[in-house]
Formats: C-alpha cells, sequence, structure tokens
C-alpha cells in the first residue's frame, strides 16, 4: 500500500546556520533535556503537513522558512516550504536542506477545502491514492471527502493528546466531529470508505437545522435593514469605480495645491527668520549708533574747550602782577620770564590734546558713516521683507481656501465611497448567507436507508489482539483484555478505560493503540501514512499531581521493552523521549541527544549560537 516518509526538518533564515533533524527510514530517537525543542520538532511536523498554526520559540527568531522532506509512495524526492504564520506551502520536486532561491514547482495551501483542488491535503491523499475517499459525517449517513488532518491526528501524536483526556480515535473530542472521526478509524481497518450518499439529518440534527435556518433569515433581514440604497451589487461596483475615478482627478489637483501651500509656508518661514535677522542687526546698529554719536559729541566738546583754554590762556598771559594765573605762585617767587613761558607750555599741551581729540574723532566719523549707510539698508530691506510676509500671508490665504474647497470636495466623494463599499460589504454578506441557507435547506433530505456505520466484531477482534501483543511486549502491567470500544471510542485495559488511568498509563496506551493502528494496516496492507510520531510515549516518572489518578508505576523495564519493539516496526517511527534510550536503540536507530548546554554536545534542535 502506498505509504509516506519522512526525510528531514530543516529551518533556514538569512544569515543563520539551519537547524536541521535529518530522519532515519526506520527508527529515529530525540532525546535529553527538556526545553531544548524535543516537542517544537513534533509540532513543526504537525505544522508543515497542514497545522493551523505554529507558536514559535525565542531561538526561531529570524528563521523565515520551514523545510519538511518527504519520499513520497513512487519514491521520489517532496519538498514542502512553508513560512511561520503562512497558510502557503510551496512544492519542490526536489530533496532541499538548504536556504531555498528557487521558483517552486507548484504552489497549495494549507487549509484543507474540499471544494478546492489546490490544498496539501488534496495533493497528498492524491499520491497515496485517498482522494476518492468518503467518510462519514452524521449520523444519517451523510458523507465528504477524506482530509490529511483526519488521519495525520492517528500517525502524530503531540505531548498534550498523548496524556489528554481525549481518545486516541478522537482529533477534537467534540459532538460535531465524532461521527467523522469513528469513520475514519473504520475507514482504516476494514478498507472501505462510505457510500456516496446524502441521508440528510437525524430528529436531533433537524430541530438544530430548523434553527440554523431560522437564525440565518433573521440575520438576512438584521442585514437587509441596514442597506440605505435600492442598489444591486453591480450598479454598486459601477458606481464605485466612478468614484474612485473621481477620487483620483479630484487628488492630483489637491495634492498640487498642497505642495504649493507647503512651498509658501516655507518661503514665509524664511522671509520671517530674515525679518527677525534684521530686526536684531538694526537693534545693534542703532545703539552702536547712539553711543558713537554721543563718543563724537564729547570729542567736539573736548576741542571746543580746548581752544578756548589756549585763548584764555593767552590772554592770561598779559597779567603782571600778582600770583600766576598757570602754576600760582606768587610773585618774589617768580622768574622775570616766568609768565612768557608758562604761556608758551600750556599752549603746547593744548596743541597736543588737541590733536589726539582730533585723530580720534577723524577714525570715528567714518565707523558712523558707516553705520548710518547699513542702518538705512537694513530699514529698506526690513520694509521689504514685510511687504514679502504680506504677499506670503495673501498667497497662503488663498492656497488655503481652495485646498478646503478641493478637501471638501473629496471629503464627500471619501464619504460615498465609505457608504458604497459598506452596501457592498452588506450585500456580500447576505449573499453568504443566502448561500449557506441553500446548503443547510439541500441538507435536509432523508433516506429510508442508512449504511452502517460500526467496524465488524471480527475486524475489532484483530485490531484488540494487536493492540494486546503489543502491550504484552512492552510488557505493561495491568493492562491484560485490551480493546478498542467502538461505541464509546475509547481504549480499555486492565478492565479500566485509558481516561480512568493516571497520565503515564494514559500515554502507554495512546502509544500502543497508535503503533498497534500502524501494524495492522501494514500487515493487512490497508491504508496508512506510514509514520508514526510519538511526543513522550513511555514515562517512567512523573512528578505528583493534584488531580493525578491512582495508578500503577510505569518500570524501566516497559522503556526498554518499548524500543526493542520499535525496532522491528514495520514502518517509520520518531520518537521524543526524555530518559536515555537502550545501548542497543544507540546503536540501531538514528538518535539525537540534546543535552541543553553547548559544552555538552549538540545543546537543542536550534544551533547552541542561537540559544
Amino acid at each position: 500500500m502506498s505509504e509516506l516518509q519522512l526525510t528531514h526538518l530543516t529551518y533556514c533564515g538569512p544569515n543563520l546556520p539551519p537547524a536541521q533533524i535529518v530522519f532515519g527510514p526506520e527508527l529515529t530517537v530525540i532525546y535529553g533535556t527538556s526545553d531544548t525543542g524535543k516537542s517544537f520538532i513534533v509540532k513543526s511536523i504537525e505544522y508543515m503537513l497542514g497545522g493551523a498554526d505554529l507558536a514559535m520559540v525565542p531561538e526561531g527568531d529570524g528563521y523565515t522558512q520551514i523545510l519538511l522532506g518527504l519520499l513520497m509512495p513512487d519514491g521520489s524526492p517532496l519538498t514542502l516550504l512553508r513560512a511561520p504564520d503562512s497558510n502557503s506551502i510551496f512544492l519542490y520536486r526536489a530533496d532541499l536542506r538548504d536556504l531555498v532561491m528557487a521558483t517552486p514547482d507548484a504552489s497549495v495551501t494549507a487549509v484543507h477545502n474540499a471544494r478546492s483542488r489546490n490544498s496539501l491535503s488534496i495533493h497528498l491523499l492524491r499520491a497515496l491514492g485517498l482522494d476518492e475517499v468518503l467518510i462519514r459525517k452524521n449520523e444519517a449517513g451523510g458523507t465528504r471527502p477524506l482530509a490529511l488532518s483526519d488521519l495525520l491526528h492517528l500517525s502524530l501524536v503531540t505531548e498534550k493528546r498523548m496524556i489528554g483526556d481525549v481518545p486516541p480515535v478522537l482529533r477534537t473530542g467534540t459532538a460535531s466531529t465524532r461521527t467523522a472521526e469513528l469513520s475514519v478509524m473504520r475507514f482504516l481497518v476494514t478498507g472501505e470508505g462510505d457510500p456516496a450518499v446524502d441521508a440528510g439529518l437525524n430528529a436531533g440534527q433537524r430541530r438544530v437545522h430548523k434553527g440554523q435556518v431560522q437564525l440565518l433569515d433573521q440575520l438576512v433581514l438584521d442585514l437587509s435593514a441596514k442597506l440605505v440604497t435600492q442598489e444591486n451589487e453591480r450598479q454598486l461596483r459601477d458606481r464605485l469605480i466612478r468614484i474612485r475615478t473621481a477620487l483620483d482627478e479630484q487628488s492630483a489637483p489637491l495634492r498640487q495645491v498642497n505642495e504649493s501651500h507647503r512651498e509658501a509656508v516655507d518661503s514665509r518661514m524664511e522671509t520671517a527668520r530674515e525679518l527677525a535677522a534684521l530686526d536684531e542687526r538694526l537693534t545693534e546698529v542703532s545703539d552702536l549708533l547712539g553711543r558713537f554719536k554721543l563718543l563724537e559729541a564729547q570729542y567736539r566738546s573736548d576741542l571746543e574747550r580746548l581752544a578756548m583754554v589756549n585763548e584764555a590762556g593767552s590772554i592770561l598771559g598779559y597779567f603782571k602782577v600778582g600770583a600766576c594765573p598757570f602754576c600760582g605762585a606768587e610773585r618774589e617767587h617768580q622768574q622775570a620770564n616766568h609768565r612768557v613761558e608758562e604761556t608758551t607750555q600750556l599752549h603746547i599741551a593744548v596743541q597736543a590734546e588737541a590733536a589726539k581729540t582730533t585723530a580720534l574723532l577723524a577714525d570715528l566719523l567714518p565707523t558712523i558713516a558707516d553705520l548710518d549707510g547699513e542702518q538705512t539698508a537694513l530699514i529698506s530691506r526690513r520694509v521689504e521683507a514685510q511687504s514679502d510676509i504680506g504677499v506670503w500671508d495673501q498667497i497662503i490665504a488663498d492656497l488655503e481656501g481652495g485646498i478646503a474647497a478641493l478637501r471638501s470636495n473629496v471629503e464627500e466623494l471619501v464619504e460615498e465611497r465609505s457608504v458604497v463599499e459598506r452596501e457592498l460589504e452588506l450585500q456580500t454578506r447576505i449573499a453568504e448567507l443566502d448561500d449557506k441557507k441553500s446548503r443547510l435547506v439541500g441538507e435536509g433530505a432523508v433516506v429510508t436507508t442508512r449504511p452502517t456505520q460500526h467496524i465488524p466484531t471480527a475486524t475489532v477482534g484483530a485490531f484488540d489482539s494487536i493492540l494486546q501483543q503489543t502491550l504484552n511486549a512492552w510488557q505493561v502491567p495491568a493492562a491484560d483484555h485490551a480493546e478498542y470500544d467502538q461505541y464509546y471510542a475509547e481504549i480499555r485495559a486492565g478492565g479500566r478505560k485509558r481516561i480512568e488511568r493516571g497520565k503515564g498509563m494514559r500515554s502507554v496506551l495512546h502509544s500502543a493503540f497508535t503503533t498497534a493502528l500502524a501494524r495492522f494496516c501494514m500487515d493487512r496492507d490497508l491504508h496508512h501514512l506510514g509514520f508514526v510520531v510519538l511526543d513522550s510515549p513511555v514515562v517512567t516518572f512523573r512528578d505528583p499531581e493534584p488531580d493525578d489518578i491512582d495508578d500503577v508505576e510505569l518500570t524501566s523495564t516497559v522503556v526498554d521493552r518499548f524500543y526493542k519493539d520499535m525496532l522491528s516496526f514495520p514502518g517509520q517511527a520518531i520518537i521524543m523521549e526524555n530518559g536515555d534510550p537502550p545501548t542497543k536503540v544507540l546503536s540501531e536507530a538514528v538518535t539525537y541527544h540534546f543535552t541543553g548546554t553547548a559544552s555538552g554536545g549538540r545543546a537543542g534542535f536550534f544551533p547552541a549560537s542561537m540559544r
């Protein structure tokens, strides 16, 4: 029978070393310290095979591509490429294990849609020969196509599901999907799908169906009441095109006017800054002129006073009697030419001081003249700048008036566009609800004969035998009389349901069911994905938890026997565990030991430099 095989899981990113696990064709064991990426590997495989989302770990920052390598049933390689937080999956018909830059051979969506042929589920099911298989979707016998997710949870078991309360056969545990999940189990162990009939709904479902139709009618009425026009969808779309055209026509002039307004504001600001600089310089020049003119007046006053002193000295020189008017000496102390000498000395001193002051005045006058010229030029430029600001103010006012008019037109068009888009959205929603109602109404037919939904007793007995053999091979205590109860979709062992056992026993029973189902299908050439991925299948010790149910203790013997049995597993097995596997497994299987530290071998899934 056609099967798949996982070859590698690789994370790639620009300028980052790849994070990669290469899976062996038979048994691969990844073990070691907690929080090193073992469970993340399982979740990544699930994500790459159509999972809805993947919670990235901090060590994965910067990795932009996830690659999952497969061997198809015909032996050809296929690489799936998917980015984190993306529903698109790119297919490469080659074995790629590094950053991919090539154009994909095909592109599919991760979301399964029975009405679309472009999904990963349809692509892989077609390769497995399962794309035409139908399974029952309700108790009345209605059917739907098989999806990859219907099979994946029976081959890949996360740690949460391993110890969870939901039975291994069921994927969600909800009532709405229970019939389909039981139908998948029946298909795997019998090889027979359900006939392509739509048998309608049972009584309870018809009541729900009627309520759904009434609810949809009410929703349509509520949405129709919100419509403000009587235009149909085509008229609204034509109107929307006209509005968008008008908006484009109005937006160009508005952008031009806005640009002119910005330029005018910039120019006014530049002129205002120049005017402020002129005012500052005028203040400095006026202050300097005031000071220098006071100094000029002082110099001229000094010169006039020196002239008067010189003239007075000449006059005083004619007095002959009494004390000397220049030095104050009494007559008896004066020499014959005393007054002439004093007059001459005074004249010389006055002339020297007058020459000095005249020179200072001569230096000052050109400076005053320059400042007067600068003041005149500054005043003239200030008047021009004030005039320019007035001109810019007028230009800005005119542009703002134009902007207001154009913006008013654009806002009206935007508002009208919003109304039309809202109308179209309402009409689209109404059409969707009408379509859902039509499909619901079409599901009301009931046929007189419903196809069987139970697995034949002989087939169940044969599967129970494989399940018991598996538990015996693992030497699991208190697990006699193991069986699959198809009416409750539960596993029983040791006279107790799986849900009534402790977490460790629930893990072992879930693992035994998954591997027994794979063995059953492969031994009988029935359909199966061909691999099992088990996260923490055998737990020898767990810290006590308040809600744990008392149960038998699982010894190391169970672990050893589990690994020994998995070495002879007919398909591909990938195991994640904390504890070390037996020495025989280390020598015969592909193993990875995650130490949690860079110094002790491989730290974890992601390179140690990124941890």
